[in-house]
């Protein structure tokens, strides 16, 4: 049975979006009382706040604070219909597309139009084996695993008596210094200064080392670089050990080879190991594997990170019925009066993207022509620990940029104003304020310890991407 023939057929017209994300999200919001049948495919069943999920990781914030249930976000949109599952193929010719149920295909679910805004997954570079030893952050089961390898880890310095092996436990080690690395990493020296001494016996949490290893010049590379300096001053400020222009080359059970460029008076460039039981990869993205499906099935191209290359109104050239949007579109911006501008993979514009796809929808509807897409750019903003954040906003007058204390106040109300629903709104603001004041982390929970060979050696989940801001 199809998910569609559980009620009569309908004569209006079905739109079906592919992922639930921040485009997914608000393409489905902006169809809300035109006469279509909106179909909502995801993976998961709710919808991830994913520019806090960091701070599930590190048992800031659990889980339910940034994640909503989808069918609760829609329970008063009657044109909208929520599944959970796995689109596995998408058969052009036919307008269709297949779930897997059970294991096995379902049958097609038939669409006159479809969005796709399935997101981005993880990319280790073609190594995908260093998967197993440096999970990446995506998703919560993401979150709910490298959380549990920071705690077991200070767990198992506890019990270690060698202080060479013990040392090992304690060296956390994040890979990128994007976004989602800084905040890492900053976060991880607070938990170790501030949160955990005083709670062991035999091991000192604040003397774990934190390194953030970034391969380019810089952290924050989207920022201007002053902000970036100021970024990595205050990361060095709070502890973190800086390490720019150094290239991971391999990853196992004890650690990871990093590569930087050769000093003065070597023959070549200078390759090191740094032994660690606890390493996270903030390093790369690649589109969902539907990009790839797409490029086969349309003849569409795809750029290097596996991207859909489409049109200025997001549509697949030749395939006016197909939407791309967000994480997974390689989108321009079409300013009047200026040359074309990709579109940054953050959360407004994966946002905007599926703003736009849902109004070129209606257009085509109603027989009018589409338009470009413009994206409008508010700037970029991130947190490096308590206290501490930079903030590089557009506005009219020109840049609006600053760091430290009044940055990280914007930092936080922006990502509160944010968040989906009332009660997140109110439990971030509580835990937010609980924590700042007492340096406490209470959602410090993990399972599956008996039996667990160790901690590096736990599996990781690699599922598409939410945009991050």
């Amino acid at each position: 049975m199809t998910p569609s023939s559980s009620s009569p057929p309908s004569l209006r017209p079905r739109i079906v979006i592919i992922g639930c994300g921040f485009g997914g999200l608000e393409a489905a919001r902006a169809l809300r009382g035109a006469a279509v049948d909106v179909t909502l495919i995801d993976k998961t069943n709710h919808h991830l706040f994913q520019p806090l999920l960091y701070q599930v990781a590190t048992a800031g914030l659990s889980a339910p604070a940034i994640a909503a249930p989808i069918r609760h976000l829609f329970r008063q949109q009657p044109n909208v219909t929520t599944l959970l599952g796995e689109v596995t193929r998408i058969d052009v010719a036919a307008r269709a597309v297949h779930l897997k149920e059970g294991g096995h295909p379902s049958e097609p679910l038939h669409y006159d139009h479809l969005i796709v805004a399935a997101g981005a997954t993880h990319s280790y570079f073609g190594q995908d084996a260093w998967a197993t030893h440096a999970p990446g952050l995506k998703t919560l089961d993401d979150a709910f695993e490298i959380r549990r390898r920071i705690l077991l880890a200070f767990e198992a310095a506890e019990k270690e008596p060698n202080p060479a092996r013990r040392a090992d436990w304690l060296n956390f080690v994040v890979v990128g210094a994007g976004p989602t690395g800084v905040e890492m990493a900053g976060t991880l020296a607070e938990i170790a200064n501030h949160t955990l001494p005083g709670e062991f016996r035999h091991i000192d949490p604040a003397s774990a080392k934190i390194i953030l290893l970034e391969g380019g010049a810089r952290v924050l590379q989207a920022m201007p670089e002053a902000l970036s300096q100021r970024a990595k001053e205050q990361l060095e400020k709070l502890g973190v050990e800086v390490r720019l222009q150094a290239r991971v080359t391999a990853i196992d059970a004890e650690g990871l080879m990093v590569e930087s460029p050769a000093t003065a008076g070597s023959a070549g460039a200078n390759s090191y190991q740094i032994k660690s039981k606890c390493i996270v990869w903030a390093a790369g993205v690649a589109a969902s594997p539907l990009g790839r499906h797409l490029a086969e099935a349309t003849g569409c191209t795809t750029d290097r990170a596996g991207r859909v290359v489409v049109a200025p109104d997001l549509s697949l050239p030749g395939h006016p019925e197909i939407s791309v949007i967000g994480d997974l579109a390689s989108a321009q911006s079409h300013a009047p009066g200026h040359e074309p501008k990709p579109v940054p993979g953050v959360s407004p514009g994966a946002k905007q993207m599926g703003r736009a796809a849902a109004a070129n929808i209606l257009r085509r509807l109603g027989g009018q022509p589409t338009q470009p897409f413009r994206y409008s750019d508010y700037g970029n903003l991130a947190t490096i620990g308590r206290n501490s954040a930079v903030v590089d906003l557009t506005s009219p007058a020109g840049p609006v940029r600053f760091s430290g204390y009044f940055a990280w106040l914007f930092w936080l109300f922006a990502h509160v104003y944010f968040l989906i629903g009332f009660r997140n709104r109110l439990v971030v603001l509580m835990d937010w304020a609980w924590a700042y004041w007492s340096f406490a982390r209470y959602a410090r929970v993990v399972t599956g310890i008996e039996g667990q060979p160790s901690v590096a050696a736990a599996p990781v989940s690699k599922t598409p991407d939410k945009a991050q801001p």
